[in-house]
């Protein structure tokens, strides 16, 4: 499967944007998608993660009650609504399929250009 990232852009704090993972193949009802996240300077981190029939969601703590992941298995399409927004949330996002939901970047099969958010204060 192939995944491509868009959406990001400059926003204020408090602001909100929504970044779309668009993927190629037949298989894509077949993964979990999880969204992840490297700012300059740190190691890739976890954001959100769905599992394959959209049903189950996961955050992590600095995300929850922000970020809402959702997925639209007729258009193969993930979604990330990102809400008030902070000036660390700024990184490059990326978006990853693999067989099962993991927060660890390397438990992730396929991988997507990432598309980069920056948040002003």
């Amino acid at each position: 499967v192939q995944l491509q990232a868009y959406g990001g852009g400059l926003v204020q704090a408090g602001g909100s944007l929504r970044l779309s993972c668009a993927a190629s193949g037949r298989t894509f009802s077949s993964y979990t998608i999880g969204w992840f996240r490297q700012a300059p300077g740190k190691e890739r981190e976890f954001v959100a993660a769905i599992n394959r029939g959209g049903g189950i969601t996961y955050y992590a703590d600095s995300v929850k009650g922000r970020f809402t992941i959702s997925r639209d298995n007729a258009k193969n399409t993930v979604y990330l609504q990102m809400n008030s927004l902070k000036p660390e949330d700024t990184a490059v996002y990326y978006c990853a399929a693999g067989l099962r939901v993991s927060a660890d970047p390397g438990g992730m099969d396929y991988w997507g250009k990432g598309t980069l958010v920056t948040v002003s204060s």
